[in-house]
């Protein structure tokens, strides 16, 4: 007599991903809801060029270059070639009178249409806050044109740089 080896055939096993699937159908708006998207925005800077050479002419005439120097208690609005424009207190606050430079710069701008350069000096401690707001009084602000408000530019190309004591 042989012997017969009887195997049994198990059956086909069935995967059962409904727990699965709800819980996804859960998780994931939820998920999604609860996330954090961040935004992140660049600005363009323009940092000072290298020491320049001997061999490299200088210009007879510098170009003009406009000035917003953060102190402690004030800010300095200044060019290279008339010196002081303003002098801006900070307000009884000590906080720094951001709309007045606004105003100011926009009649600065008026004079020179076609200038886009500034330069902001700021002293060791400045807070950060301060020279964000500096950068963004200097660039641009709001105006309406034909019943619609749009930003106008002040000087988009900002320099930054250490204020001299």
């Amino acid at each position: 007599m042989s012997k017969r080896v009887h195997r049994r055939k198990h059956p086909a096993v069935e995967l059962n991903i409904t727990a699965f699937m709800n819980l996804m159908v859960v998780l994931v708006p939820f998920l999604l809801m609860t996330a954090v998207f961040s935004h992140i925005t660049i600005l363009d800077l323009n940092l000072p060029p290298p020491s320049a050479n001997k061999d490299v002419k200088k210009p007879k005439k510098p170009p003009y270059e406009l000035r917003v120097t953060i102190r402690k208690n004030m800010m300095v609005l200044s060019d290279n070639r008339l010196g002081t424009i303003k002098r801006i207190p900070a307000k009884k606050s000590k906080e720094h009178n951001f709309a007045l430079l606004k105003e100011t710069l926009k009649q600065v701008k008026a004079r020179l249409p076609k200038h886009t350069n500034i330069t902001i000096l700021a002293e060791q401690k400045t807070r950060y806050e301060d020279l964000i707001a500096a950068m963004d009084s200097s660039r641009s602000y709001r105006a309406q044109v034909d019943g619609q408000w749009v930003f106008a530019e002040l000087f988009p190309d900002i320099s930054i740089g250490d204020a001299a004591r």
